[in-house]
């Protein structure tokens, strides 16, 4: 493990038993590029868009309440959407109160998901960053559990128990590429694969979040723009995850909207696997031509969010 890393595989191993009864063994599905129109190349897809909430973000959610006492007040997030859906669902699994603050431009689907399950939702702010902050005063105000989307040791090591089940369904995998907003989840899984096989993060152009730390050498501002700014467009990524990614994610690819439409389009009229954008961000890569694999490599693609409105397909 490199120095400064605070996430280890050891603490990854032993939080996986704990929420294995609140969380799915997600399914992966071998696809063939040919079968999207374009050269041959068998891909692993990890269908983590069949996840309880709609995502991966139910085992960092999960990992903070079974992890960190929850006073009376409850719980808050701050989100997207997705991290939102996901803190609610595992309030209402375990018995809590949640309150979730969303930007305006969170997706109905994502709201109708928190609303479903019980939270109280606030809907303010042009962007992530503002939602942040009005549920930091809240946690203030209220003494609630502030449960952080991606700069939270507890996200990242629930982020981290899908890096063990990945390698447990694909053990023989050289390289698996993973989207990136806050980088709670290529933080998480990078920590837990600690170098044995090539991480590569995916961002759209409009939020090149990781991109831009890595050419920087620290997290920094990013704009957040694009089709998937609703889940992959914070300000900037995490502190926590940045030596990490430093460490053991290889490199940034960025992708246009376009690529992440066409993607999203194809995943479902080929395979019928619905994906929201950013779901469907790290699977563009590959089917645009953007991550080039060596001859016999062995990839495999995380579908990391199914949080869309089914109306749309």
């Amino acid at each position: 493990m490199a120095d400064g890393i605070l996430i280890t595989r050891e603490r990854i191993a032993a939080m996986e038993p704990r929420i294995r009864p609140f969380v799915r063994h997600t399914p992966v599905l071998r696809v063939d590029k040919a079968d999207f129109g374009r050269s041959p190349l068998a891909v692993d897809l990890k269908l983590e868009c069949l996840q309880h909430s709609g995502s991966f973000k139910a085992r960092g959610a999960f990992t903070n309440l079974l992890e960190r006492p929850v006073p009376a007040a409850g719980v808050v997030a701050a989100s997207g959407g997705n991290h939102g859906a996901a803190v609610a669902y595992a309030a209402m699994r375990l018995g809590h109160k949640a309150t979730i603050f969303v930007p305006e431009v969170s997706p109905p689907a994502k709201l109708d998901r928190i609303r479903g399950y019980g939270a109280e939702l606030i809907v303010g702010g042009a962007r992530y960053a503002e939602a942040l902050a009005a549920s930091e005063s809240f946690a203030e105000k209220t003494g609630a559990l502030q449960i952080h989307a991606f700069n939270q040791e507890e996200t990242l090591v629930g982020q981290g128990t899908l890096g063990l089940e990945i390698e447990a369904d694909l053990p023989e995998i050289d390289t698996l590429l993973v989207a990136v907003g806050g980088g709670g989840l290529i933080g998480g899984i990078a920590a837990w694969f600690a170098g044995r096989i090539r991480i590569v993060a995916v961002e759209p152009e409009g939020a090149p979040t990781l991109h831009l730390a890595f050419e920087a050498g620290r997290p920094v501002d990013a704009p957040a723009e694009g089709i998937a700014a609703d889940s992959l467009a914070p300000k900037r990524v995490g502190e926590m995850m940045f030596p990490i990614a430093e460490a053991y994610v290889e490199r940034s690819l960025l992708v246009s909207d376009d690529d992440i439409i066409a993607a999203q389009k194809a995943l479902w009229d080929r395979v019928r696997i619905i994906s929201e954008p950013g779901g469907a961000a790290a699977f563009a890569a590959v089917l645009s031509g953007r991550y080039q694999p060596a001859p016999g490599e062995r990839v495999a693609v995380l579908v990391c969010g199914a949080n869309a409105n089914p109306a749309k397909f």
